[in-house]
């Protein structure tokens, strides 16, 4: 053949999958072939035969359909003088189109009408002008006229491959999709089981009485979406004995019977699998799913369906079971079972394997069909839509009843599509069983042309399918992981199923159990969550179930129920919210925790609601580092000219940081995350000791972490009322923290003890740089002093010298003039804290190298500054304890608590930090573990008060989280007191107290014995 030839031939897409392809083309087209080509003028002979040659262009495989086509031509001539099919293929447009497509994309149905050439007119278009039925119906007597063959069995099957024929041509040209190829091959499967079942039946012994026997669908055939080449799955079921014996032998014949017509028949599904009986009764089916069924026989039967034989049985057989189907996923181990199955199913694959595996690999069919079937169960139990046994239907159903995104259900429905797509070409091919895409290049080639794929520019048809392959495997997976370990699942499938339909009468009911106070009050919330057809409505009918099982382990599930419907009220409309409860990791559970727990919190996310967000991921729960708060806080103020809209932005992140701290303090103590010191940055900071328990560390990384958050406002702050004031040139402020600030000790609504110091530029008066400080200071505390919704963050320094009386701001120079000539005892105790918050960094080390010899004295205290110093605590613990409070459970000020500790371990500090360096520290944990390691404590009395003031930190926390305001009194009984004792992971108030009063005696006499010493 002359190049020219091959080149044109090459246009109508001959010759590309081999090397000779064009020659024998050529050959096959030509005069000794099939007349359509003329060799000398390099054109068809006439317009029929053009028309032909474009449709063979457009098969998936052309020289695949070109030599299938020869072959048939050769067949009829054997058969006949004449061949009709090349005359009925120019007069019959829908015929040409349907039998080349056949023929370029199945090399085993062009085998098929080759050994069967009448065949092929059963893909003619009707007189009526009607595409040829493709409903999956066996025409057993067209079979009979256009085969040979005798006997029931052979015509059954050249029924069926006429019936395949016509299905898979109407795929092949668009006149079927998806959904409807899969159900035409379902039904196909009915058809087929049922004349076996007949065929069967028939050949029983004379005067067998015909027994009651159902033949369940299972797996793809259950669910009516059946592929080209599968086991069909069935199990059978009698109706009682006295049937068994001829449903048995009527089985077994329809297992054969299908297997000589078409697939294998799998009953390897039934009760014990392949060593049980074949054919079981009614009866003895529901005692084996009532006993020993395991989760996964549950899960294969979503998509049973009566398919043939004593269809009245199939269904009570299934009415029956349904009961305990949608029950199985209340079992503890249920949606853990799901999940290994998918996981096993995953290592079965050969590793070479896994990467082109459209089925059972990473990204395939199993994904999606695992996931959805999950949900199913799940959800399956309290919402009947969703008992659909197709996957695309229960999908559908998922994405309608909110439990699956649009987004979410959209990205699945596509990638099931697609690989199904992909399933079909690859079995149709050849009639064979395969799951797995080739590597050869021509396979690959006849793969990409046969789903459609054309080459793009720089891309060939072989990479965009691989393109989109990869995208859809990717994304599979992606929703996979995110909807079969959503932990949503475990905790709706703990709800039992009465408890997920949400009726007037069944919530009424079941907020009774669950303890709420008010019944009532708690269903009008619920109605107004739930009420309507909105979509909205249907997640939230999907939520609450779980969220009032977590409400109801607070101790007043009615505020957490109030406090979910008022964040909800203010985020229903925004398309974020409900999707993040529904989709995003635990972050229902968790909310409900914090909402049902602590007041502090949720004002906060009333306040913040977006700021939810941050419960999707353990990272977002993680303190942020100190650098890192400056830096945003101060990048937020500067991206304002106006000081109060910048001091309003350094506020709205301020009040982020705490909605993030509180919600990770009260998730941790309740055990739903890590322990904050396992998280936060002050874990790993030189100087800090890790405490003999988590809750000690806790209770010091939350101090300095709410800290390191008033260090970043403050700073923020200062940088705002500098430059809102006159410039002073040179002039050096820094802010030093005091108190609690400067131990790290911050707790939910500590102001901030500061003190402002300053440093004169050279030349400057001191009067001009006295006011310049003072107009910063004053500026400072207005803006944070202004009125807003946000937690206030007051800035006291009446800790300076001369108290209020004194001037708010002082040079260091008057600072070290003071502490030289004036101070106080007292005075030097509150320097034991001192340390720089921001402003000049030098300046503040300047204040802290000058007030060392203060705090530290080198020869330690006087015996009358002792005196002075019991004087002082003598006269806190009378005049500065509330009336009316009750001095053992105080945390503050009462016995063994915060401030007996505090003082004892300063106490220790002034008399020995002067000669023992490692006591020179602002946090009195550190303080108190150093004066035990140098001698200066015994150790029980060190673990004593260790114990006392972690105890009454702990609580005094714990009661900001439940009340949402200041308070260091804790009660002897009530909902406060119960809020605390839960929110400390604890179980019994009575207990509690008895610990806590225990606790407070020991600390108590530790510190008196440091006192006394």
């Amino acid at each position: 053949m002359t190049r020219p030839t091959r080149a044109r031939l090459a246009r109508y897409g001959f010759g590309t999958a081999e090397g000779d392809g064009g020659a024998r083309a050529a050959d096959l087209l030509g005069p000794d072939g099939l007349g359509l080509w003329r060799p000398d003028e390099q054109e068809p002979t006439d317009e029929r035969a053009a028309e032909l040659l474009a449709a063979l262009s457009r098969a998936a495989d052309p020289d695949l359909a070109l030599r299938q086509l020869h072959r048939l031509v050769e067949a009829e001539r054997r058969a006949a003088d004449k061949p009709a099919v090349l005359d009925a293929l120019h007069d019959d447009p829908g015929l040409r189109r349907r039998l080349i497509a056949v023929l370029g994309a199945s090399s085993a149905l062009g085998d098929h009408l080759v050994a069967n050439p009448a065949q092929w007119s059963v893909l003619a278009t009707a007189p009526d002008g009607l595409a040829p039925t493709a409903e999956g119906r066996l025409d057993l007597a067209a079979a009979a006229r256009l085969t040979a063959a005798n006997g029931p069995v052979a015509v059954l099957r050249q029924a069926y491959r006429l019936a395949l024929l016509r299905i898979a041509a109407a795929d092949l040209t668009g006149g079927r999709g998806l959904e409807q190829t899969m159900a035409a091959l379902s039904a196909l499967a009915d058809a087929t089981l049922a004349a076996a079942y007949e065929i069967a039946v028939g050949e029983l012994p004379d005067g067998t009485p015909r027994p009651r026997l159902a033949v369940v669908a299972m797996g793809k055939c259950g669910g009516d979406e059946l592929n080209y080449v599968s086991d069909v799955d069935v199990i059978f079921v009698a109706a009682d004995d006295a049937d068994l014996t001829a449903a048995t032998t009527v089985a077994t014949r329809l297992i054969h019977v299908c297997g000589l017509v078409a697939w294998p028949v799998d009953a390897a599904l039934r009760p014990e699998g392949n060593r049980g009986p074949l054919v079981r009764t009614l009866a003895s089916h529901l005692a084996y799913y009532r006993r020993w069924a395991r989760t996964w026989e549950f899960q294969a039967l979503l998509k049973a369906r009566p398919a043939a034989g004593d269809l009245d049985l199939g269904r009570e057989w299934i009415d029956q079971l349904a009961p305990l189907v949608w029950r199985a996923a209340e079992r503890p181990e249920a949606v853990e079972d799901v999940r290994s199955m998918r996981r096993k199913i995953i290592d079965s694959v050969p590793p070479k394997e896994l990467e082109r595996e459209i089925k059972r690999g990473p990204g395939g069919l199993r994904d999606i069909e695992f996931a959805v079937q999950l949900l199913q169960l799940v959800h399956g139990r309290g919402d009947e839509s969703l008992r659909a046994p197709g996957t695309i239907p229960a999908l559908r159903a998922l994405v309608a009843g909110g439990y699956v995104g649009r987004a979410d259900g959209e990205a699945l429905l596509r990638g099931y599509r697609f690989l199904r797509g992909v399933e079909h070409r690859l079995q149709l091919q050849a009639l064979r069983r395969t799951h797995t895409v080739p590597t050869e290049p021509a396979a690959l080639r006849w793969l990409a042309a046969a789903l459609g794929y054309t080459a793009t520019p720089g891309r060939s048809a072989v990479e965009e399918f691989r393109a989109e392959w990869v995208t859809h495997a990717t994304e599979v997976r992606r929703l996979h992981a995110k909807l079969l370990y959503r932990p949503l699942l475990e905790a709706v499938a703990r709800v039992p199923a009465d408890g997920l339909r949400l009726t007037p009468e069944a919530a009424r009911h079941r907020l009774e159990i669950l303890g709420f106070a008010d019944p009532a009050g708690a269903l009008r919330h619920l109605q107004a969550l739930t009420g309507g057809v909105s979509r909205t409505a249907a997640i939230q009918r999907t939520l609450l179930p779980v969220l009032l099982s977590e409400f109801a382990d607070a101790p007043e599930p009615d505020r957490g129920l109030l406090n979910y419907r008022q964040v909800s009220e203010k985020l229903g409309s925004t398309p974020w919210y409900l999707r993040l409860l529904r989709d995003e990791g635990p972050v229902a559970r968790r909310l409900a925790r914090v909402l049902a727990l602590s007041r502090y919190a949720a004002d906060l996310l009333a306040r913040e609601p977006e700021a939810l967000r941050l419960l999707a991921e353990d990272s977002e729960l993680t303190p942020r580092q100190r650098e890192v708060l400056c830096e945003g806080f101060t990048a937020a103020a500067a991206r304002h000219a106006d000081p109060e809209q910048a001091t309003r932005a350094v506020r709205a992140l301020r009040r982020r940081e705490l909605v993030r701290l509180a919600c990770a303090d009260v998730l941790s103590r309740a055990g739903a995350l890590a322990p904050l010191a396992e998280r936060g940055p002050r874990a790993a900071q030189p100087g800090a000791r890790p405490g003999p328990a988590p809750t000690l560390a806790d209770v010091t990384a939350v101090g300095a972490a709410l800290s390191d958050v008033t260090d970043a406002t403050l700073a923020a702050a200062l940088r705002t009322a500098r430059a809102a004031q006159p410039a002073l040139p040179g002039l050096r402020f820094a802010v030093i923290g005091m108190g609690r600030l400067g131990g790290y000790e911050s707790n939910y609504l500590s102001d901030a003890d500061v003190l402002f110091v300053y440093d004169p530029p050279a030349g400057a008066s001191e009067s001009a740089a006295s006011a310049a400080a003072h107009a910063i200071a004053e500026e400072l505390r207005r803006l944070l002093g202004v009125p807003a919704p946000d937690p206030p963050l007051g800035v006291d320094a009446d800790l300076r010298p001369e108290g209020r009386q004194g001037p708010l701001v002082r040079s260091l120079a008057a600072y070290a003039q003071y502490y030289a000539r004036w101070s106080k005892v007292w005075e030097a105790q509150a320097l034991l804290r001192a340390r720089f918050v921001c402003g000049d960094a030098d300046l503040g080390a300047e204040f802290e190298a000058m007030i060392d010899p203060v705090r530290y004295p080198a020869d330690g205290l006087t015996r009358e500054q002792g005196v002075e110093i019991r004087r002082i605590k003598a006269r806190v613990e009378t005049e500065r304890l509330p009336r009316g409070a009750d001095p053992a459970t105080h945390t503050k000020l009462g016995r063994g608590g915060l401030a007996d500790v505090e003082w004892a371990v300063q106490l220790l500090q002034l008399r020995h930090a002067g000669r023992l360096p490692a006591l020179r520290g602002t946090r009195t944990l550190d303080a108190l573990a150093a004066a035990r390691d140098a001698g200066l404590v015994d150790a029980d009395d060190a673990a004593a008060m260790a114990a006392g003031w972690t105890l009454a930190a702990q609580v005094r926390n714990a009661l900001m989280l439940v009340r949402g305001r200041a308070g260091d009194q804790l009660p002897r009984h009530g909902f406060e007191l119960a809020g605390v004792v839960r929110l400390l992971g604890r179980d019994d108030p009575g207990e509690f107290l008895d610990e806590y009063l225990r606790t407070g005696r020991r600390s108590r006499a530790a510190m008196e014995r440091v006192f006394d010493a």
